[in-house]
């Protein structure tokens, strides 16, 4: 079944009573009981299906959970409260049984280096950074680091760089690493990383998949050797997504690939206008032909679907000038975020790598004239404008 379909389908119409539903109800309840006590007991020691308790599962979840499971085409997905709660427990996930080791992408979001360095590293568990697009670096960085995760980003936040995934996993699993790929900027239009050697898959729902700006969550999808042991980690501690929430987003998905390929199309055109806009001094952009991973992206992303992000570099600016281009701004959002149907416009250095020290920043290129473009799906005449009349 093609993932369109997949999107619309799958995870709905289950039966409750005499009738279907023909989407996945809201389920308020926290608690469920049964016919009998022996009936709860089963359910409970997970030898019979059904629900007891939310933390454990509740029926809307885990219709949103088998829809992303279709989508990812992995064995099971749990979801999770946020993006970030996903990214934590997909990492514990990955390490157990394994040692306490992390060989990190340099280029990641920056609320993911900060769990990496400021939570994970006073628990003892250290983190490598490296240079994920330069498989020599990786294939060192693997038998110093000893690794018992790999962490990465398909389309790395924010200056959107591609991994040769595949070939990152075949290191990873020949040295008995867990591979943890946050598909969140690619989403599974683009990119199915389990089918590439990945061996569990996050999301920050709030963005693509929710799609409209109004839920908070995140998805972990895993194979069959993590899936017991996200679980188990998940009725302990409960980062676990609400029923409101899971309903929104199993609504959001439905629109998921129509969404996709006009925020593609309406960010490869922008970014050709903007490449040749004289206000600025560079443009990232997956399907710019002189983009440095353009091979790996031919051979991994669908031709003409390259992500709806675009970043760029304003000529000769500071803090202050970026502000004033951005207060500019009439029809684009400037707020953190993305994803969403409409655009958004976000300062890196403010934002989604605020926490990330500066020289830090520096290495990884991220300079204090850098924004990050997230396109919607608005008429892209309209989009133009509103850049052209804040460029100046």
């Amino acid at each position: 079944m093609r993932i369109d379909t997949q999107a619309v389908h799958a995870g709905d119409r289950k039966k409750a009573g005499p009738e279907i539903p023909v989407t996945t109800p809201i389920h308020a309840a926290v608690s469920y009981f049964h016919e009998s006590m022996e009936e709860l007991d089963r359910v409970f020691a997970g030898e019979q299906p059904g629900y007891c308790y939310t933390r454990f599962a509740n029926p809307t979840t885990a219709a949103l959970e088998e829809l992303v499971t279709a989508l990812e085409n992995g064995h099971g997905t749990l979801a999770c409260a946020s993006g970030m709660s996903a990214i934590h427990i997909a990492l514990l996930a990955a390490l157990a049984g394994r040692p306490r080791s992390i060989l990190a992408a340099e280029a990641l979001y920056g609320a993911t280096i900060v769990v990496l360095t400021k939570v994970f590293a006073p628990l003892g568990i250290r983190t490598t950074f490296v240079d994920i697009c330069d498989l020599g670096a990786v294939e060192r960085a693997v038998a110093q680091a000893q690794p018992g995760c790999v962490l990465l980003e398909t389309i790395s936040n924010p200056l959107l760089r591609v991994a040769q995934l595949d070939r990152v996993a075949e290191m990873a699993r020949a040295a008995g690493a867990a591979v943890v790929v946050d598909n969140t900027f690619a989403t599974p239009v683009l990119v199915r990383p389990l089918e590439l050697g990945a061996n569990l898959v996050v999301h920050s729902v709030t963005k693509f998949l929710a799609g409209h700006g109004d839920v908070l969550g995140g998805t972990v999808t895993s194979d069959a050797a993590h899936y017991e042991t996200l679980r188990t980690l998940a009725r302990a501690y409960g980062p676990v997504l609400g029923p409101f929430e899971s309903y929104l987003t199993m609504r959001g998905i439905k629109t998921l690939v129509l969404r996709i390929q006009r925020q593609c199309a309406n960010a490869r055109r922008i970014a050709e206008w903007l490449n040749a806009h004289p206000a600025l001094q560079r443009v990232y952009f997956p399907g710019d032909p002189a983009h440095p991973d353009a091979a790996t992206i031919r051979r991994l992303l669908p031709e003409g679907l390259y992500g709806a992000l675009v970043s760029f570099e304003l000529k000769g600016a500071g803090r202050a000038e970026v502000f004033r281009f951005m207060d500019r701004l009439k029809l684009v959002v400037r707020a953190t975020s993305l994803g969403d149907v409409h655009s958004l416009m976000m300062y890196p250095a403010m934002s989604s790598h605020r926490e990330v020290a500066p020289e830090q920043r520096a290495r990884m290129g991220i300079r204090d004239n850098l924004l990050r473009l997230s396109a919607g799906i608005e008429a892209l005449p309209d989009l133009l404008a509103d850049l052209a009349q804040a460029l100046g």
